[in-house]
């Protein structure tokens, strides 16, 4: 069985400050990271920053700086950013690098070898906020302005000489794939999508440009810079030192197991990469799985709106797990979510605090005072304990089979009732009336915590720092997280000691005005 698991975001355009819509993908790629190595997988987990293009070019000089300077500064924002959300990437590229360079130059001559490049005009609708070249049928005229329909953004026309990639070759073997690969593109609406655009006839792609200088060079042909998307997807490789496919990294993790991306960025990765891959016959990726967006007041985010949420100041308000776990939880996975901070605080104080925190304290509380500060040794389950038990037991499967899936929502619904599940299961076993009964209390002090345990890890890809936490109930450390042992009804030492913890979400007190 494969147990290397590689895992990637989109990179991120510096053009701006990191908002909610970055954050969201990095979160929902570190928990798969994290799920993926508790469950035993060699991960690795990439993230970074796509620095080319007449949009940073234009940024740059709006502010007087030297671009590699404005990269340099903006790109840090999105390291500092993965350290503020805990992520646990094991890479972070950025396409100014030597070794993207090398990589995209590469493979520009291989594709050129295989006759999939050649050199002509391209006249059309261009996008400078996107990077994007879009056809007439795309484009909508509002107030006297061209924009694309898809994004909004403004157009304009765009005339020169450029090289061409075959993209109309490849039509029929991109349909092909797509058919005898249905679980290539998710969620399904839009591999639906991707599959009509194809079918509606796919033209030559301009993949270079004459009229900026900022971006990698054509081989042989320095007038010319490298499209940046053509540049911009090959980090997924880039990062795994191709062009050496018998270098390490590449052999473990190459093709990736999911490119994690925007549903605003779909197309270049369902069609244009694919494309590219199969001319240079370069193995596909497993998945491409197109996420919502996060919206702003039931609205795309946009610097032109105004309208950008910081998730450093609800990190700042409210503390990194909460917003974690609230995105996780709150946002359906694959549609649109937007950002509730009545909902946020609700998640706090309904799931966190009370179902989670509360029975960490409760049980922790009762079994310091009732068992000598110690995993419970005289104990014999019922039949209602096992019922319990046994659902984790007889889950783990299908646990494992909708992470897979990328049913994210699954996964959170069965913690949620885990959760309710285990604070019933001590309410009505009522420990507090069976001291005279030692074994009885025993057994149900046990059984908690070993609820508790197999809780926080699942907990664990979601709320990390809180789990850990919560775990020093038993003094287990990170490493000793093992997804599979959640099967395991005696995983606690009987007889060793446990801990007191401080209370690990404090209540949002609401405003009931």
């Amino acid at each position: 069985m494969d147990k290397n698991f590689y895992i990637t975001t989109p990179i991120y355009y510096p053009s701006a400050k990191p908002h909610m819509g970055h954050a969201y993908s990095s979160i929902i790629a570190d928990f798969f990271a994290r799920f993926k190595r508790i469950d035993g997988y060699k991960v690795h987990f990439l993230t970074g920053t796509d620095e080319h293009g007449l949009k940073i070019q234009r940024s740059a000089e709006k502010k007087g700086i030297d671009t590699l300077e404005f990269c340099n500064e903006i790109s840090q924002t999105f390291r500092d950013l993965s350290k503020t959300l805990n992520l646990t990437n094991t890479d972070f590229i950025r396409t100014t690098e030597k070794r993207h360079q090398e990589s995209v130059q590469y493979l520009w001559k291989e594709l050129e070898k295989n006759d999939d490049i050649y050199l002509s005009k391209y006249s059309g609708w261009y996008s400078v906020s996107d990077e994007a070249f879009y056809n007439e049928d795309e484009i909508e005229e509002i107030d006297g302005k061209k924009i694309a329909v898809l994004s909004k953004s403004s157009v304009e026309w765009i005339e020169e000489e450029s090289y061409f990639f075959r993209l109309s070759k490849w039509q029929q073997p991109l349909l092909d794939y797509y058919k005898n690969n249905p679980d290539f593109i998710s969620p399904e609406s839009r591999k639906n999508e991707v599959v009509s655009f194809v079918k509606g006839g796919l033209k030559d792609l301009s993949v270079s440009r004459k009229t900026f200088s900022w971006g990698i060079k054509v081989p042989d042909n320095n007038e010319h810079i490298i499209y940046v998307w053509l540049d911009a997807l090959t980090n997924y490789i880039s990062a795994l030192n191709y062009p050496n496919k018998e270098d390490k990294l590449y052999k473990e993790f190459w093709p990736a197991n999911i490119h994690l991306i925007g549903k605003d960025i779909l197309r270049f990765h369902a069609v244009y990469w694919p494309a590219f891959l199969l001319a240079a016959k370069i193995e596909l990726p497993k998945k491409i799985y197109s996420h919502g967006w996060i919206l702003s007041d039931n609205e795309k985010m946009s610097k032109s709106k105004g309208n950008i949420l910081d998730p450093l100041e609800i990190i700042n308000q409210y503390g990194l797990d909460p917003l974690r776990y609230y995105l996780i939880k709150e946002v359906s996975f694959g549609n649109d979510g937007n950002i509730s901070q009545e909902r946020l605080e609700d998640c706090i104080n309904s799931d966190l605090a009370n179902n989670f925190g509360n029975l960490c304290q409760r049980v922790t509380a009762f079994a310091i005072k009732n068992c000598n500060s110690k995993i419970p040794n005289d104990i014999k389950f019922n039949d209602e304990d096992f019922i319990i038990l046994n659902k984790y037991k007889d889950n783990l499967t299908t646990i494992r089979d909708k992470i897979d899936d990328q049913n994210i929502n699954f996964y959170i619904d069965y913690i949620v009732k885990s959760l309710f599940e285990a604070n019933k299961y001590f309410n009505d076993q009522e420990p507090w009336k069976k001291k005279d009964d030692q074994v009885r209390l025993n057994t149900i002090v046990y059984t908690t915590l070993e609820i508790v345990r197999k809780i926080s890890f699942m907990l664990f890809p979601i709320i990390p720092e809180s789990s850990l936490k919560a775990l020093k109930i038993f003094n287990i450390k990170e490493n000793q997280i093992e997804l599979s042992s959640i099967q395991n009804h005696k995983y606690l030492e009987e007889g060793s000691s446990i801990n007191k913890i401080d209370i690990l979400f404090k209540k949002i007190e609401k405003n009931n005005d």
